[in-house]
């Protein structure tokens, strides 16, 4: 009996540190401190449009992102919270509370290790494309609508998670717009998109402004990573003005300076089976979401090509931990990683100094988080939910098949009226039928000669389960034909059956046999022979004796004595 493969544990790291030297550890050690930087507002945006404490994204990013840099299997993914995972995180704390969804993490972080484990990182490159991009438009649809509550300052107790309910609670409260936080939110969203372009200065234009005073300074403050300055700016705007918005302090009492207490799930059977859909959610899109950063970073690394199966066992044994710390899921961040690459990074050391640098900050300069304005927070999620969508492909779609379109459309639409594991299911099962209904057109069957004695017809593509309603047109002739009917196919062109396929011919074969008939089949390629023979269904073809005699080929007379 085979033995099941296994997938080694061999972090990428251990190859990376191989010629490591001074260079790349100063290139690694500016990237790593430039993405715990860019990280710290990203993780506390997180963890509170999730409904959690700012800590958890805080702390998630530290260990989860530790862990995923020394034990992935990629060179310069960054890990850590997701915008992603936002509505699904929230959806759970609303329905189960914290400690189911610090039960769901766990579970889920022992999935993505067995998927890894058992090589099936391969297969999260099946999902179709259209899917990944109608339900991360619909994410970020969600998320744009989450934030309304602190980008406009609205008098709201609690949010809801569906849809309906949110545009009906903002709309209810539309009469408390606090016009400081929306001047806040605004100018974070303008900032952030006219920050990086300061420095983006035609070189010639450059060397005009080369002698006045401040342009250089302007130049050099530039390349701080824009939410940032922006965080750190508008705070310190909201602060000195003593303008009336709510900030991390009033609503969390600030961030605490210190190490994380442990945390210990409360785990129970009837609690797993409550969160088996959560859990398998997180646990797809995990997957979906840290192998999709992957591929972009390999084609922007340029270096070696990740390992899928390494990286879903580090981002399970990270979520797998992050629980014990009251975190919350975590993947792989695509804004994150391409600030690590054209930071600079070469290996994992520069997500492990994120992580440290990261910590260094949350322990040193936490008092000074509850200033931070949730409606700067949320003009950058806003910003977020912005960049995160793939908005022109909706534009293209009148270039693409009418299978393409109705994936991504229905995929959206349900992700953001109803459900996101609605949608990844209901994605899944039509690219399913889609692309069933798609192969069974590939099939055909051609006549190539009927007469009252004797039927030749030609077999093309596959014949399974969705395409065994194309033998009619041959069983209908059969059914004419006169007693002693002799009938041969021509599967020259027959490149897969199934056993429903198999199925149908046997049938085919029985109407023959009743009228007194033979059937002989050639041009078997290997897939369809093989199933052939194994199900006995060779023998009571005409001319088996002759095959059986011979070598694997047909007869040169199609079987026919």
């Amino acid at each position: 009996m085979a033995r099941l493969a296994l997938h080694p544990f061999r972090p990428r790291l251990l190859d990376d540190l191989r010629a490591y030297d001074r260079a790349r550890l100063m290139r690694d050690l500016g990237a790593g401190v430039t993405v715990g930087v860019v990280a710290l507002p990203l993780a506390m945006a997180f963890a509170i449009a999730s409904g959690l404490q700012p800590t958890a994204g805080l702390w998630t990013a530290i260990v989860a992102g530790f862990l995923i840099a020394v034990l992935g299997g990629t060179s310069v993914q960054i890990g850590g919270p997701a915008g992603a995972f936002i509505v699904i995180v929230y959806g759970i704390v609303e329905r189960h509370g914290v400690g189911g969804l610090l039960v769901s993490t766990f579970c889920a972080g022992l999935l993505l290790f067995a998927m890894g484990w058992l090589r099936l990182g391969t297969l999260v490159r099946f999902v179709p494309v259209s899917v990944v991009i109608g339900f991360t438009n619909g994410i970020a649809v969600l998320i744009a609508l989450s934030q309304l509550r602190d980008a406009l300052g609205l008098q709201v107790t609690k949010m809801p998670a569906d849809f309906f309910g949110i545009l009906h609670t903002v709309g209810g409260a539309l009469t408390t717009v606090n016009p400081y936080a929306v001047a806040l939110a605004g100018l974070c969203v303008v900032g952030l998109l006219v920050w990086p372009r300061l420095w983006a200065v035609d070189s010639a234009f450059r060397q005009r402004l080369a002698g006045l005073q401040g342009v250089s300074a302007l130049q050099a403050t530039s390349r701080l990573p824009a939410p940032v300055v922006a965080l750190v700016t508008l705070s310190l705007l909201a602060w000195a003005l003593e303008w009336p918005v709510e900030t991390i302090g009033t609503r969390f009492g600030g961030i605490p300076q210190g190490l994380p207490a442990l945390v210990w799930p409360d785990v129970s059977w009837q609690t797993v089976r409550q969160l088996v859909i959560p859990t398998l959610t997180l646990a797809a899109l995990g997957a979906i979401e840290s192998l999709l950063c992957a591929r972009v970073a390999d084609q922007l690394h340029g270096g070696r090509k990740h390992d899928p199966n390494q990286e879903l066992m580090a981002q399970g044994i990270a979520n797998a931990v992050v629980p014990f710390i009251g975190g919350m899921p975590a993947t792989g961040t695509i804004a994150r990683t391409v600030t690590n690459i054209r930071s600079g990074a070469t290996s994992g050391v520069a997500g492990a100094v994120h992580a440290l640098a990261l910590a260094a900050i949350v322990l040193l300069a936490a008092p000074l988080a509850r200033h931070v304005p949730l409606a700067v927070l949320a003009g950058i999620l806003l910003f977020v939910a912005w960049n995160m969508g793939e908005w022109r492909e909706f534009a293209r779609l009148r270039q693409f098949s009418m299978h393409y379109r109705l994936m991504l459309l229905s995929t959206f639409a349900v992700t953001v009226i109803f459900d996101l594991t609605v949608a990844v299911e209901l994605g899944l099962v039509l690219a399913v039928v889609l692309f069933v209904r798609r192969q069974s057109s590939l099939f055909r069957v051609t006549l190539d000669r009927v007469e009252p004695a004797r039927i030749e017809a030609h077999l093309y593509g596959s014949l399974f389960f969705g395409a065994v309603t194309k033998l009619d047109a041959l069983n209908d002739a059969v059914d004419r034909a006169e007693p002693g009917v002799a009938v041969r196919l021509d599967a020259g062109d027959l490149q897969l059956l199934d056993t429903t396929g198999l199925d149908a011919l046997e049938s085919l074969l029985e109407a023959i046999e009743r009228r007194g008939g033979t059937l002989a089949i050639d041009g078997l390629h290997e897939q369809p022979r093989s199933l052939m023979e194994r199900a006995g269904f060779l023998p009571r073809l005409a001319g088996w004796t002759a095959w059986e005699r011979g070598s694997s080929a047909a007869p040169a007379d199609g079987g026919l004595q």
